[in-house]
């Protein structure tokens, strides 16, 4: 991990708090501070601009000036008697609005912390608005890390704001007496921001057709949905923040691209969809592979009479009131989910993880499931749950790496009724307090915000829960599974992973095999096959195809070969044989010298195969045919070969 870093003066230690930049951003800060030429004991400069220049500057802001005040007096009332002013800044730091306690915003004149005043690094030294300017990331800096030793009574946690189109347009930060400083302030203030960024894209695109989307249909609506405009042709336009997050994509990759692209289905059909059943969401698939529920809003000139192809993949909004009917489907779908005995295929590297968590199922000792991307840890996850003695009570997923960073915290631990602007009605309860009897699953640990971490560790040692703007505690009691696909005693040595955390979720390591290394393939692919349904009905695979499947590397593992086998079911034809011309393009490379050798070996191999499955069982071809997974046809044609 990394050592404790010190101030440049060689003396006074930085004092990090979990949430801040890391040191070695507030060290280079102290460096570029020296660059422009800035000493440590200077003091302010009080150079605010006229009164005509500053109501000049508000005006250029004034759009951002209107969405983001009445933000700034919700905010204060979370923070109110508490030695602290909220500040709204244009691009370059310069203060436009304050608001704040009167006996603290004397103090803050005092170092020209008021309107009209530029706050940028070049200017004031290292500071939560300039160098959050500079490093474009929510920043904190407390005490004894401002440049200024002037300043070092202050602690500031500040976020940039950023335009519908990513475009950097001002900073809101929460300044106070470091003595008093919160560890949830920058979440608050980055929560605040995001409700500004939102107000900003909606009344951005009035021409275009908007999508609000979230894998929870009860967050459309709040500031944690995404939100994406595109062009009456599904041309995507732009989107906020939690919408980039959930595509997995920065702005200027998806610049362009068609909504079908996005989401897998023709615009049009969404828009029919939403004109023939309004009020109503209709569920969606990311390119991840995520279903999404969304709401669609048509621009204010897009004609409702358009050729639209309807949609029937609706559901409503809410969740509806439980049914005798509702109540059996569930209990068949808890029947149905996975469970230990059917991940055990074949494999002996399988088989040794499961027989390890069935020793430790119940204890309350967590399981740490490793693998590479696509291996089926989600799935073992669920499994675990399954067979505990939890199986009756919920299971909660949260993927760490897919919330946007200003979100987790909420997500984790909810939040109180009027924490924030743009907070559901009642508050809302976090995935800790939701998995309460049952189990906790926190997907790819690795990727969470180092300064969640901590908040996490303290959870799980003192098992209650306190949420954003709430005094109250919560007492929590869940089993935990976390998964990641990354090496964490290499996140430990880089300073990413707290080593406390890992020895407490690390209770009993589990680490599934990539697919390449697995001996139970022809099972797995039979199975995948199956949860097709319907499609997969009658499907056989010829022994070709199984081999090229041996051979193949499998990035992306299960995840991979579930999805080549969708696309290479369609593509069958009527004697439901899947052969080598059914696989897509760019899994079998162009052939050369190299892989026309190889694929003649595939044959001989298959080959070899079938004739030792017709001597087992006497030359019977059905019974080989069953015995390999295979059709007749297929044993008829090698044999023509």
């Amino acid at each position: 991990m990394h050592p404790e870093p010190r101030s440049a003066r060689g003396t006074v230690p930085f004092r990090r708090a979990v949430d801040t930049l890391p040191a070695h951003r507030i060290e280079h800060s102290w460096q570029r501070c020296r660059s422009h030429g800035l000493s440590e004991t200077q003091l302010p400069a009080f150079d605010p601009l006229s009164a005509r220049r500053l109501e000049e500057t508000r005006e250029i802001n004034r759009m951002l000036a209107a969405h983001a005040l009445p933000v700034m007096e919700s905010l204060y009332d979370q923070i109110i008697d508490t030695e602290s002013m909220i500040v709204l800044t244009d691009a370059g730091g310069l203060i436009l609005h304050s608001l704040g306690d009167d006996a603290f915003l004397q103090r803050a004149e005092k170092v020209a912390l008021k309107p009209g005043v530029l706050w940028s690094e070049t200017s004031k030294g290292t500071n939560a608005i300039g160098t959050a300017i500079v490093e474009r990331a929510p920043t904190v800096v407390r005490g004894s890390e401002h440049f200024l030793t002037v300043n070092q009574f202050l602690t500031c946690s500040a976020t940039p704001i950023v335009d519908p189109h990513g475009l950097l347009i001002g900073v809101l930060d929460v300044t106070g007496d470091q003595r008093g400083y919160q560890s949830h302030t920058l979440a608050l203030v980055r929560m605040s921001a995001s409700v500004i960024e939102n107000h900003l894209f909606d009344g951005a695109f009035p021409e275009a057709v908007t999508l609000h989307f979230h894998a929870r249909a009860e967050l459309i609506g709040t500031l944690f949905e995404g939100i994406a405009a595109f062009a009456p042709d599904g041309t995507f336009l732009a989107a906020n923040k939690s919408g980039l997050f959930q595509l997995g994509e920065p702005m200027a990759r998806l610049r362009g691209k068609p909504f079908a692209q996005l989401f897998g289905v023709p615009l049009p059909a969404v828009l029919g969809s939403a004109q023939q059943r309004v009020q109503r969401l209709t569920s969606l698939s990311l390119p991840t592979g995520v279903r999404v529920m969304a709401r669609v809003d048509a621009g204010q000139r897009l004609s409702p009479r358009r050729m639209w192809v309807p949609l029937h993949d609706t559901v409503a909004p809410a969740e509806p009131k439980p049914t005798a009917a509702s109540a059996a489907s569930l209990a068949a779908l808890r029947r149905s989910a996975p469970r230990l005995a059917t991940l055990n295929t074949g494999d002996p590297q399988i088989a040794a993880a499961i027989e390890r968590i069935r020793r430790v199922l119940g204890r309350d000792i967590p399981i740490l499931i490793q693998g590479e991307t696509g291996t089926g840890k989600e799935l073992f996850a669920r499994a675990i749950h399954n067979e505990s003695p939890r199986a009756g009570g919920p299971f909660v997923a949260v993927n760490c790496a897919s919330i946007p960073d200003g979100l987790i915290e909420s997500e984790l631990f909810g939040y109180e009724e009027g924490a924030f602007t743009g907070a559901a009605k009642r508050g809302h309860a976090g995935k800790m307090q939701l998995a309460h009897g049952g189990t906790l699953f926190l997907d790819e640990i690795g990727d969470m915000p180092l300064g969640l971490q901590a908040r996490l560790l303290r959870v799980l040692h003192d098992r209650i829960v306190t949420p954003l703007g709430s005094g109250k505690t919560r007492p929590v009691d869940f089993a935990l599974v976390c998964a990641t696909h990354r090496r964490l005693k290499d996140a430990i040595a880089a300073g990413a992973f707290r080593e406390d955390l890992y020895f407490r979720v690390n209770g009993l390591p589990i680490t599934l095999p990539p697919l390449r290394a697995r001996s139970d393939l022809p099972l797995l692919v039979r199975n995948l096959i199956d949860a097709t349904g319907a499609d997969g009905a009658g499907v056989t695979v010829e022994v070709d195809v199984l081999e090229a499947f041996r051979r193949h590397r499998w990035p992306g593992n299960l995840r991979q070969l579930a999805s080549l086998l969708r696309t290479a079911i369609a593509m069958l034809g009527p004697d439901r044989v899947l052969r080598l011309e059914h696989l897509p393009e760019d899994f079998l490379e162009t052939p050369t010298p190299e892989t026309t050798e190889a694929t003649v070996s595939l044959r001989q191999i298959g080959a070899a195969a079938i004739t030792r499955a017709l001597q087992d069982h006497g030359g019977n071809v059905s019974a080989a045919a069953r015995a390999l997974g295979i059709s007749r046809n297929t044993i008829y044609r090698n044999c023509r070969r």
